[in-house]
């Protein structure tokens, strides 16, 4: 008999929640950072190529200062989740499956695909390590699907 969510067990809540300050964050952002100190004393780079290379750091430097709480969380019944200013929800009953593309950086990407069509994608800070959130869908009779290395 295939399993329906009338015939699981109620899964227990799941929480997941992490911060923007990470020792990879802080690794990443020092080494770029070390870098442009080398080309401008070392190699005596041109003050506006040292100065154009490090607006890309911008970002990941403010991320370090604010640290940012991202997280999601599914219950019952919904799946919410926030990042930043950013928060959405849906209902469990909706999703129609759960997609996870693998992307070509080998970074994995959630995406609610709802009974109506319509598309949600999770943020990427607020996601789960995929094979824990897959775990959780699967618990709750949520068909997932996985997608290695699609252009689109």
């Amino acid at each position: 008999m295939p399993e329906t969510p009338e015939t699981l067990p109620p899964a227990e809540d799941y929480s997941f929640s992490r911060r923007g300050r990470t020792p990879a964050a802080v690794l990443a952002t020092g080494g770029w950072l070390a870098a442009l100190l080398v080309l401008w004393l070392v190699l005596q780079a041109a003050w506006w190529l040292v100065l154009l290379l490090a607006l890309p750091v911008l970002p990941a430097l403010a991320d370090l200062i604010r640290n940012p709480l991202a997280g999601l969380r599914i219950s019952g019944s919904r799946i919410e989740w926030f990042t930043g200013s950013l928060t959405g929800s849906a209902d469990l009953g909706e999703l129609d499956k759960v997609r996870f593309d693998t992307r070509w950086d080998f970074s994995v990407r959630a995406t609610l695909i709802l009974r109506s069509g319509q598309r949600i994608r999770l943020p990427q800070e607020a996601t789960p390590p995929h094979t824990e959130l897959d775990a959780e869908f699967q618990k709750r009779a949520i068909l997932t699907q996985r997608h290695h290395f699609t252009a689109f």
